[in-house]
């Protein structure tokens, strides 16, 4: 692999070093993609990258070839086509590096005909015509999260008072899981997705996760509901541990990913006061506005692709094999596609966006994600008008060690400040 490329389009001779593991530390600010990143994708928009386990793979950057990456069937979601090589370091030895057979339902991990065949079952669940008959319920969900939210002494941390309830509510009521059990699949699956723990560690929530949902699918194909999982339940073609798989995906998803949105997206407009005042003098604003925050955002941050045979790729021959991290954050913020990119712009309606990927494993969940947001950016905006952070922004805990980005924590107060 070469080390460098020069620069394109630069009067000089810039250096750009091939990245040893990916870079994730947000040094340009909590909302832009890492520094180095950005310079690569100027530079080498498909570049070589060195894993740390030592895999010899690429780091896609430039909007047009990550959204040609996603299009092309020939990059697998399959990870049982070669090692499972991490792009970053994590504690302790991958206990994940040879190839091993997906788990079942899990249909992200999968290439047509199977992914297929699993995503099918879905799409009835979360057609736009479903999502807009939900969306009256949705809102009332939040308003009432909004009422107990008004009724706490500030300060208070947004994401555990307001950005996680919401999504974990509407999905838990979706599919038909307990809220009450809430705390049980809330721990499991933010283990599931750190980046700093052993894999031994990550296996034993995604197992107790597992164990947790088996019993619970097994219920309702004893004794179905009016709920996803029901129906699923009611599909005999459907084996137990498919439902489990199936049901994980729409557990996690449905909660986790909204959750970082809604809180980091807060954390964004705080910190662009003159973008939150537009919102507020203008809600008919929101729906672009919401198109911007999944742009600018990006909490699913990368995506791993692996090469089923030889591909030329932007002038670079990607070997049969190579793994292939796709980053969504960097495609997003290219100034090629999008201008000024590192700004936030509620009136930008940033179509074309990569934040629900591209091709056949865009997001199934994307309608519900955009009534959420709408819902709870809404209605926060209308309820708390002094709303502000509590601690200064560079205290601001950052999701750099997890799979999913956002905010650990956001500590808000409301209020007059002088009193």
């Amino acid at each position: 692999m070469g080390a460098a490329r020069t620069t394109k389009g630069s009067s000089t001779t810039q250096a750009v070093p091939v990245p040893h593991g990916l870079p994730t530390e947000r040094d340009a600010g909590p909302f832009d993609p890492p520094r180095r990143i950005s310079r690569l994708r100027a530079a080498r928009p498909v570049s070589p990258m060195v894993f740390p386990d030592g895999h010899e793979g690429w780091l896609v950057t430039g909007y047009d070839v990550v959204r040609q990456v996603m299009a092309d069937t020939r990059f697998s979601s399959r990870r049982d086509l070669g090692g499972l090589h991490l792009p970053y370091e994590v504690p302790g030895m991958p206990i994940f590096t040879e190839p091993a057979a997906p788990e079942p339902g899990l249909f992200i991990a999968m290439d047509p005909p199977d992914h297929t065949r699993l995503r099918r079952k879905l799409t009835g669940a979360f057609t736009v015509k479903r999502m807009k008959q939900l969306e009256a319920h949705i809102v009332e969900i939040t308003e009432r999260q909004l009422d107990q939210l008004e009724r706490r002494t500030p300060p208070v941390d947004l994401v555990e008072q307001f950005a996680l309830p919401v999504p974990s509510l509407v999905i838990c009521e979706m599919l038909g899981v307990p809220y009450a059990d809430r705390d049980t699949f809330q721990t499991n699956s933010s283990q599931v997705l750190r980046r700093d723990i052993p894999d031994e560690e990550k296996v034993a929530a995604f197992t107790a996760m597992s164990s947790y949902l088996a019993e619970l699918v097994t219920g309702k194909r004893a004794e179905p509901g009016e709920d996803i999982l029901s129906d699923l339940a009611r599909d005999e073609d459907l084996a137990v541990e498919e439902l489990v798989g199936l049901a994980f995906l729409l557990l996690l998803a449905g909660h986790e990913t909204t959750a970082n949105m809604l809180g980091l997206g807060t954390f964004a407009l705080l910190e662009n006061p003159e973008q939150l005042a537009e919102l507020r003098a203008d809600p008919d604003l929101l729906t672009d506005a919401v198109e911007e925050f999944l742009r600018h955002l990006s909490v699913v941050d990368v995506l791993l692709r692996y090469a089923t045979e030889d591909i030329e790729l932007c002038g670079e021959k990607i070997r049969e094999g190579t793994t292939v991290v796709v980053s969504l954050l960097a495609a997003n913020h290219d100034p090629e596609r999008f201008a000024e990119p590192g700004t936030l712009d509620v009136h930008r309606g940033a179509r074309g966006h990569m934040a629900f990927g591209h091709g056949v494993h865009q997001c199934l969940g994307q309608q519900l994600a955009r009534i959420e947001m709408r819902a709870g950016f809404r209605g926060l905006l209308r309820r708390f008008p002094t709303l502000r952070l509590a601690v200064p922004a560079r205290d601001v805990r950052l999701r750099t060690d997890m799979n999913i980005y956002g905010v650990h924590e956001l500590p808000v107060t409301w209020g007059d400040p002088d009193r």
